[in-house]
């Protein structure tokens, strides 16, 4: 089965949920984040270049270094954090805005029936992607990571 959202974008949002939930100014080592977000450790350290690269995650070497938040996490909108790490939200090229690619077997991409619903498909994920923040998607995390320890279910 076709999955949009690749393995490296859930990581990402894991991790940054872990982020949105540290109290202000602290950081977390990588490791750490890795920990908590439930994300292998080597591939959380591409996901964070990315992040960081996009202006998502400041990155302090030292030891008392760490990742934090760039910015607060009810300003990050969780269909940007996809974006940074995925690309496009859009199912096939053809239905994309930013990375339009016509079909190669497609004759008439102006009136293609096929390209016009996956826009619309476009619109409705991104449409609700782009009102939910890191925020409400971290304190969603929390609450269901509640609901979950006290009816015994294993995450």
């Amino acid at each position: 089965m076709w999955e949009m959202l690749t393995n490296k974008a859930k990581y990402g949002l894991r991790a940054m949920c872990a982020l949105a939930s540290l109290p202000q100014g602290e950081r977390l080592q990588a490791h750490a984040i890795a920990d908590r977000a439930n994300v292998p450790g080597k591939f959380l350290e591409t996901i964070l270049v990315d992040l960081r690269r996009a202006g998502y995650v400041e990155s302090h070497r030292g030891q008392l270094g760490g990742h934090s938040l760039a910015k607060p996490a009810d300003a990050i909108m969780v269909g940007d954090l996809i974006r940074a790490i995925d690309g496009p939200l859009a199912p096939v090229r053809c239905a994309s805005n930013s990375a339009y690619e016509p079909c190669a077997d497609c004759i008439d991409p102006e009136h293609c029936a096929v390209r016009a619903l996956m826009r619309e498909t476009r619109e409705a994920l991104s449409g609700v992607l782009d009102q939910h923040s890191l925020l409400t998607l971290s304190q969603r995390t929390d609450r269901e990571s509640r609901l979950s320890q006290r009816s015994g279910d294993v995450p």
